[in-house]
């Protein structure tokens, strides 16, 4: 197609804007209502997604020592600890690092609590933290590690703790979360398509006469789509980037307002790592629904 030709198509598709310019704002409308819902849910879900990643990251194994382990015994377990495939960090903890953070985690009053109990007094074992690279195999990491036991007289690994039973829920939540976000974005997904499609289809409906005319003299059936094509795009990027900028300018002050009263309960994405993806979802869908609502309106009344 020529250059000058695509352009003529252009103008028509502008000029039928105009011209119809109350079906032109219902479409739009409809185009940034639907899609302005959508949005909502699509920051919200991909919020609750990283809010269940960032708990899930906070889950560690501690495995606990007996009181007199050789060195060379712990240096074993934490060589064959670290080789595990699943093991992104092995740390080992001794009895006077674990007494000076379990301070820090009662303040003032672990000062208190615990006055006294250093050096031979310190109540707490030898321990490794462990992490893994995924949270969801947090209790096959811990069975492999409690092996390591087998064949040593006494086991030198007392006791693990992962949070089991308490992990099991967590997971089953966080799992539900992201699969009920998952179903809310796609179910809304589907509604603003059939909506704005169907909106669309009732502009053109609309200039019926118009195309069975252009048809009559003799105009190609691509000579009559593409302005439609056109204005149907037109439609779907001016109605997508109406709730895209106010989504955006909304979710910016809410960030503000995170910092600046709520952080200590949740943490919002950052404002360009959610910005470009929302912006190009919501107008690539606005896009796309435009000329597949026009293509599907005007397919009809080339039939002449």
């Amino acid at each position: 197609m020529k250059i000058s030709t695509l352009a003529r198509h252009g103008r028509e598709g502008v000029r039928s804007i105009v011209r119809n310019g109350w079906m032109s704002f219902a479409s739009i409308s409809a185009i940034s209502i639907s899609l302005f819902i959508l949005g909502v849910f699509l920051l919200m879900a991909m919020n609750m997604n990283q809010w269940a990643a960032q708990l899930e990251s906070q889950v560690v194994i501690r495995a606990y020592l007996e009181v007199k382990v050789p060195q060379e015994t712990v240096d074993t377990l934490e060589s064959k600890i670290r080789e595990m495939p699943e093991v992104s960090k092995v740390e080992f903890v001794s009895k006077e690092e674990g007494l000076e953070q379990l301070r820090e985690k009662l303040g003032e009053q672990g000062q208190e609590l615990l006055a006294g109990q250093d050096g031979e007094n310190n109540p707490l074992p030898d321990s490794f933290t462990v992490e893994v690279f995924d949270p969801q195999g947090v209790a096959a990491v811990a069975a492999k590690i409690e092996k390591l036991n087998e064949g040593r007289d006494p086991p030198p690994i007392v006791k693990i703790q992962y949070g089991q039973g308490l992990i099991e829920n967590l997971f089953r939540i966080t799992n539900i979360v992201r699969n009920i976000g998952l179903i809310i974005v796609g179910a809304l997904a589907f509604t603003a398509m059939f909506l704005i499609a169907n909106t669309i289809k009732l502009t053109i409906v609309a200039r019926r006469k118009e195309i069975s005319i252009m048809k009559l003299v003799g105009a190609t059936n691509a000579f009559i789509r593409w302005p439609f094509f056109i204005e149907g795009a037109l439609l779907g990027i001016v109605g997508a980037l109406i709730p895209t900028g106010i989504l955006l300018y909304g979710y910016y002050h809410l960030i503000l307002l995170s910092v600046s009263q709520i952080e200590v309960f949740i943490t919002l994405l950052p404002l360009q790592q959610v910005g470009w993806l929302t912006a190009g979802l919501l107008v690539g869908i606005g896009f796309v629904i435009g000329i597949w609502g026009s293509m599907l309106s005007v397919r009809k009344f080339l039939r002449v």
